[in-house]
């Protein structure tokens, strides 16, 4: 793509749209960068150092000045920026579509409701380990933190590029093409921004394979009732290479050459000869990886090893040493027996709910944040049988009390530290304390990660 001379206007400074700002001035384009809020000063000097225009506190006409913007993902389409681009006919793209249109490297996409990070984290161990031994490279990006426009430039043919993937970042990307897909699972999440419709929250994850053709694979969970309407007898609607994984049997597995599944205690990978077995569950499962949602996620890893030609060795060894994503179900600390969990990146009911499951006993849940138009009714019956007290945290804190007010004893904390506090006095030795909002965290927190670490803080300041 010949960007030479382009007027590129980039709303939204956050990291991504940063990233995207410099990788399009080094492509010769005419960037402005525009920010509803401040931008960081750190990024504020590298925008004057590589000369690219911008402006803060607001939008201003100047923006409109472009043959086409690159948005930041967080932005509703609703907002009134997208609507008057939508209105001057100007295109809109997200970070993740510019990066790729540069990209030498093989891309695995990977996108889901759940599992998504945890599944990019564990293939791209994977793809290291194989990279060390075969001299390519693996690069971690998107969803996951790191944006794909910063590194692209560092990637060579024969690389390999894990690409976490949102709805929202699929919304903006018309010509973005993984070599292998990845859909972990569907669940109802951000229905706010979809009118409360799965179905179209469906169809922006579905964007994912849209662009595939007979060279490229695409993996999906066959334990996932949507995902398995959507692809049982697809093989004649698309090109592509269709495997399944799933906790048991796939009915019709013979006709999945390269399905994934897991067999007793074993995943095995089915071939025109048999089962292949990789490796048994016993020698990955630890105590900050654990629960029959992360066997999922490890099944959808082995599938796209499979695919990239990766050997079982190096499946096994990459596994083994695997030790979980930071927070996601991340153990904390034991404070006079009892285990402090943080399920910070929990930020829809479906996470949750398999954290809930993962807990070997019963505990205190502290939850609660911005509602993404969450059905709490769904898990009533769970947090009834594992939870003794939940904390409500948040702006959803009424909603939550109204909800399991007589189902499980609950209290209001109006901050982190307070809630924190409330678990200590009311857990009993044996159980845990769980840190799972299963909502976002924008009213009180910058982001998941800001969330997480506020309150392993609060628990390493807790006396023993």
């Amino acid at each position: 793509m010949n960007l030479k001379g382009k007027r590129v206007s980039v709303i939204g400074a956050g990291k991504s749209g940063i990233a995207a700002a410099e990788l399009l001035c080094r492509k010769g384009a005419k960037v402005m960068v525009s920010e509803l809020g401040r931008i960081g000063t750190e990024d504020v000097l590298r925008l004057h150092e590589m000369e690219i225009s911008f402006e803060q506190d607001g939008h201003s006409e100047d923006i409109y000045d472009a043959d086409f913007c690159v948005i930041s993902p967080g932005i509703p389409p609703h907002a009134e920026v997208v609507i008057t681009m939508q209105e001057k006919g100007i295109p809109l793209y997200s970070e993740i579509e510019i990066a790729s249109l540069f990209c030498n490297a093989r891309i695995v996409g990977i996108t889901g409701t759940d599992g998504k990070t945890t599944t990019s984290t564990i293939v791209h161990r994977i793809c290291e380990e194989d990279g060390l031994r075969h001299g390519y490279r693996a690069f971690s990006v998107g969803n996951i933190g790191v944006p794909f426009s910063l590194m692209v430039g560092d990637m060579n043919a024969g690389d390999v590029a894990v690409v976490e993937l949102s709805s929202y970042q699929l919304e903006r990307s018309p010509t973005f093409r993984p070599d292998v897909a990845v859909i972990t699972n569907i669940t109802p999440d951000h229905l706010d921004r979809y009118e409360g419709d799965i179905h179209r929250y469906a169809a922006a994850k579905f964007r994912i394979y849209e662009n595939q053709s007979a060279e490229d694979t695409l993996i999906y969970n066959w334990d996932d009732p949507l995902l398995r309407a959507h692809f049982t007898g697809a093989t004649d609607r698309f090109p592509f290479r269709i495997i399944p994984f799933g906790m048991g049997p796939v009915p019709g597995g013979e006709s999945y050459s390269g399905s994934v599944v897991l067999e007793g205690d074993t995943i095995v990978v089915n071939s025109a000869v048999g089962y292949d077995q990789v490796i048994k569950t016993s020698e990955f499962l630890k105590n900050s990886f654990r629960g029959s949602h992360n066997i999922s996620n490890v099944l959808a890893a082995v599938a796209v090893a499979r695919s990239l030609g990766i050997d079982n060795d190096v499946v096994r060894v990459s596994l083994r040493e695997f030790r979980g994503v930071e927070h996601r179900q991340e153990y904390v600390r034991t404070v006079n027996g009892v285990d402090w969990i943080n399920d910070s990146k929990a930020t829809n009911i479906n996470a949750m709910r398999q954290a809930l499951e993962a807990l070997p006993g019963t505990a205190v849940l502290i939850a609660g944040g911005r509602d993404k138009g969450n059905d709490y009714v769904t898990i009533a019956g769970l947090v009834r049988e594992k939870v003794s007290l939940l904390i409500a945290l948040g702006e959803s804190q009424e909603k939550i009390v109204s909800v399991f007010q007589g189902i499980v004893t609950v209290k209001a904390a109006g901050s982190l530290e307070e809630a924190v506090l409330l678990a200590r006095n009311a857990a009993r030795h044996g159980q845990s304390v769980l840190f799972s909002p299963g909502c976002a965290s924008f009213d009180m927190f910058k982001n998941f990660e800001d969330r997480g670490l506020q309150f392993k803080q609060c628990v390493h300041e807790l006396q023993s």
